[in-house]
Formats: C-alpha cells, sequence, structure tokens
C-alpha cells in the first residue's frame, strides 16, 4: 500500500527511486567531497560523522532528510553534483530547506541539464516513516508517493 506526503516543490520535476534516508542533518560538503576529489563513480557519502548514509551510495537516490547543515559550499557543492551527473535522483526534506542548498539545486536546475527535483515541508511524520529502499515517486507538484 502507498503513503502520500505533500511538501513544496523548490525545483520541480518528476523521478522514481529506491530511497536513502538520514535522520541526522545532512552535510553537504563532508558528504560529496570524497566523491568529488577522488572520482568515486558511486558517489558514496563521505561524512563519518552521518552515521545513517556513511559509505553508502548517493547517485540516483531518493535522498531523505530533515535538513542540511555545515559550510556555506552547500548550495555550490549541489550544483557541482549535478553539473557532473553524480546528483542523488531527488532530494526530499522534512524541514524546510535552508537557502544556501536551495540556490544550488535551483542553479543547477537552470544552469545545467541535470534533473534533481527537491521537495521541503514534507513533516517529521515522512522522515519517521521512511526506510532505505523503498520506492519513492515525486511529482511536480511536490507530491511524494512511497511504497514499501
Amino acid at each position: 500500500m502507498a503513503k502520500v506526503f505533500k511538501g513544496r516543490p523548490v525545483v520541480a520535476g518528476e523521478c522514481t527511486a529506491p530511497a536513502l534516508v538520514s535522520h541526522g542533518g545532512f552535510n553537504t560538503l563532508a558528504s560529496f567531497q570524497m566523491a568529488m576529489m577522488f572520482g568515486d563513480k558511486k558517489v558514496k557519502c563521505g561524512d563519518q560523522n552521518n552515521a545513517d548514509l556513511y559509505k553508502k551510495p548517493m547517485k540516483g537516490t531518493a535522498l531523505c532528510l530533515p535538513q542540511t547543515i555545515g559550510s556555506t559550499t552547500g548550495g555550490m557543492v549541489l550544483y557541482t553534483a549535478c553539473a557532473t551527473n553524480n546528483q542523488p535522483a531527488c532530494m526530499l526534506f522534512s524541514k524546510t530547506i535552508d537557502s544556501l542548498a536551495a540556490s544550488g539545486a535551483i542553479l543547477a536546475e537552470v544552469w545545467t541539464d541535470s534533473s534533481m527535483p527537491v521537495v521541503d515541508e514534507l513533516g517529521d511524520e515522512f522522515l519517521d516513516y521512511m526506510k532505505d529502499g523503498m520506492t519513492v515517486t515525486v511529482s511536480r507538484d511536490g507530491t511524494v508517493t512511497v511504497e514499501e
């Protein structure tokens, strides 16, 4: 049985992907740094402080997070991940996205050929419900449908 959540589309788009879930804040720079520096094709998370994601491949996943944390370079890191085709399939936030992450995702939508829908304000129930591997479908209007 599918469960449906409604959020705010920050970058409208459509995709279906397996969920990858973090219950802690997502440090964008720490998470993508190793993959970008050493060309890891699976884009494994390099943030050793994020036990939910550390060493798990992020590319092509529905990255489910509460919020981003960390460096002011976060937006540029997201943009670069998209520009090099190393982005998650989508980013889904239970809380409101911060302006730096939003700017990187929006610039990637405008300046690259990559697609990475971003939906925020999905709520704590969304993140509590999510588990790695669930199938997530994102619609342009911010509707997120989850199947186990």
